[in-house]
């Protein structure tokens, strides 16, 4: 296999693929229900399980985030891929963004802040650190309950979640997370070997 010319760009945000999530915020009653989209997210402890996002200051969410220390990490499938991109590009200011995209709120068990009815997988979340890093500010979240849609568990209750055609965010672009190729450990797994009769 012939190694690929490599070209040196300066440091820049070139990581991808990465999830595209709708994060819930506001309390309904306070502060109306809203959505941010964002791509800048990820798990950063399993114990305890902790997520992080990263939101810039001038975001209406932002505010919303700081002030209640807790938010909702919303997984999409690729049919919301409008909505979740119209909801990262208008303000929760001057639109109602789960009335004007036709979303359902449903009621956080732990939190607040709402999760978003027609995403298989919502994570609700509480602040244990705000850290101001330049443009964007990382918000470091323990992960209190998981909702999950029933569709998605086998009969042992195992959730299958590749069954609920995920978006995934390239470079400006909107992705549908296409089949496996393999599961973790499986470069390593041993073959069965033949079956000994006695």
């Amino acid at each position: 296999m012939e190694i690929p010319r490599k070209l040196i760009w300066p440091g820049s945000t070139q990581l991808a693929p990465v999830p595209a999530v709708l994060v819930g915020c506001g309390d309904g009653r306070t502060h109306r229900y809203n959505l941010i989209t964002v791509a800048w997210t990820g798990i950063v402890c399993s114990a305890p399980p902790m997520i992080s996002v990263s939101i810039r200051p001038e975001r209406h969410s932002y505010a919303l985030i700081g002030e209640a220390g807790e938010f909702t990490v919303n997984i999409p499938p690729a049919r919301l891929a409008r909505a979740v991109d119209w909801c990262g590009v208008v303000s929760g200011r001057d639109h109602d963004k789960f009335k004007e995209r036709s979303l359902t709120s449903l009621p956080g068990s732990q939190v607040a802040a709402p999760l978003v009815a027609e995403c298989p997988l919502g994570l609700e979340c509480r602040v244990t650190q705000a850290l101001e890093l330049g443009s964007h500010t990382l918000f470091l979240a323990e992960i209190l309950a998981v909702q999950v849609s029933e569709e998605l568990l086998d009969r042992s209750g195992r959730m299958q979640l590749e069954k609920a055609g995920l978006l995934a965010y390239a470079h400006g672009h909107y992705y549908e997370l296409g089949r496996c190729l393999g599961h973790f450990g499986y470069s390593v797994r041993r073959k069965p070997g033949p079956t000994v009769r006695r």
